[in-house]
């Protein structure tokens, strides 16, 4: 198994970022051909999500996301920034990690599909990703 850990700068407002370069680069470093490719996001307000991007559907995941976990007063978790308790509800919606088929050394999907981190947490700038790659 080949692991490592990366480091993605998600600014200051909510972002869908698109890893294919970082997961390109990756599986080419560790030298894959088949196998599995886990995504990680260890962190308690992210996920990763398998949407496409640069369409809109980006900006529409997070209209989505909007809508069904406002940033508002309802929420327990109270610390950080106005309504960030939704973040902490956001990994039961976008999971934190997934596992993608490799395949001649590139991630098995489809036309359209990217890999991205959903962050809706403006509090955190910078975040990390654990990619892993398993030999099959």
């Amino acid at each position: 198994m080949h692991s490592e850990l990366i480091e993605i700068r998600t600014g200051t407002s909510e972002t869908v970022r698109d890893l294919t370069s970082e997961i390109d680069a990756f599986l080419r470093a560790s030298g894959a051909d088949a196998g599995l490719l886990n995504v990680w996001v260890p962190h308690a307000t992210a996920g990763v999500a398998v949407i496409e991007t640069g369409a809109g559907s980006d900006d529409d995941l997070l209209t989505a996301l909007r809508e069904l976990l406002p940033a508002d007063d309802r929420w327990r978790h109270r610390h950080g920034s106005h309504g960030h308790g939704r973040d902490h509800v956001l990994p039961a919606i976008v999971a934190p990690s997934m596992s993608v088929p490799v395949l001649a050394g590139r991630p098995a999907l489809g036309t359209w599909q990217s890999v991205c981190l959903v962050d809706t947490n403006v509090d955190n700038p910078v975040r990390t990703v654990r990619l892993s790659f398993l030999p099959g």
